[in-house]
């Protein structure tokens, strides 16, 4: 039987999102049950694509990543595939009809990140729109569950939040990202001019889009409300912490939240949401 098939492909799928980010399984942990075996999914096909560009460096990664994207079409057209990483997406891009330009904006990013190292205005912003606002639309479907004017009307808070979750993540691997892959992602930067002037301008970005993005997220259903909450917290304790952390130190080490400050946040979380709070 394929459900058979299906399960362990999700269970894939799981196992993927667990080993490479506890913070993302807890916020999964607090979705709706529903809601975890696809989210699951979705993490687990960008993970593989993250490989690709990010890890594999003994192996032609633009030949990966084509036939990635080729293997990743031809799933969706048949609904099934043997790499069980993309076959549990593939049920989830039918079943919450997904479109294929957010895949494709996705992987297009995932390119760039081969042939590029640098960005400015225009193409760092195309950059976000496909690493991480095309994510956000794609768990955003999970959430709607087919109902588009619900999917409408979130739409744009969910760019804001995926946006601004990256750009975070930016300037916490600002030293991996260019002493290990040589890349710099904020338009027209030089990493060697990176001071608290630099660090205060990308900084006040993403403060406005935090606050932009906390309107859409207490908009969103019950069912995904507290767990991307919890996603929400997360990110802007470590933006907190990033703010207080000179721009020095940020060039040599990569800024983390400790584990006491996970589940003071994941406690918080539960509270404010029991309390009507968010």
């Amino acid at each position: 039987m394929k459900k058979i098939f299906d399960d362990v492909s999700q269970a894939c799928s799981k196992i993927t999102t667990k080993k490479y980010s506890t913070s993302f399984s807890l916020g999964i942990s607090l979705l709706d049950k529903k809601l975890h075996k696809p989210i699951y999914s979705i993490y687990g096909f960008v993970r593989l694509a993250d490989e690709i560009v990010d890890s594999f460096h003994d192996h032609n990664k633009k030949e990966l990543l084509e036939k990635y994207r080729e293997d990743t079409r031809q799933a969706i057209k048949q609904k099934i595939s043997l790499n069980p990483i993309l076959n549990s997406f593939q049920c989830v891009v039918n079943k919450y009809n997904i479109e294929w330009k957010y895949i494709e904006q996705f992987l297009n990013s995932m390119q760039h990140d081969i042939e590029n190292t640098k960005h400015d205005e225009s193409s760092y912003k195309e950059y976000i729109e496909g690493s991480a606002e095309a994510v956000g639309l794609m768990c955003l479907r999970v959430f709607c569950n087919n109902q588009n004017d619900l999917f409408i009307n979130l739409e744009m808070h969910a760019k804001i939040l995926g946006s601004v979750f990256q750009k975070v993540n930016f300037i916490r691997d600002i030293n991996a990202d260019y002493n290990q892959l040589q890349r710099v992602y904020f338009p027209n930067l030089d990493i060697n001019k990176f001071d608290e002037k630099e660090k205060l301008k990308i900084e006040l970005d993403i403060e406005n889009e935090f606050q932009l993005a906390l309107v859409g997220v207490k908009k969103l259903p019950l069912s995904s409300r507290k767990g991307v909450f919890l996603a929400y917290s997360y990110y802007y304790s470590l933006f907190k912490i990033i703010e207080k952390t000179p721009a020095k130190q940020i060039l040599q080490k990569r800024i983390r939240i400790s584990n006491m400050l996970k589940i003071i946040t994941l406690v918080k979380t539960k509270i404010k949401y029991r309390l009507n709070l968010i």
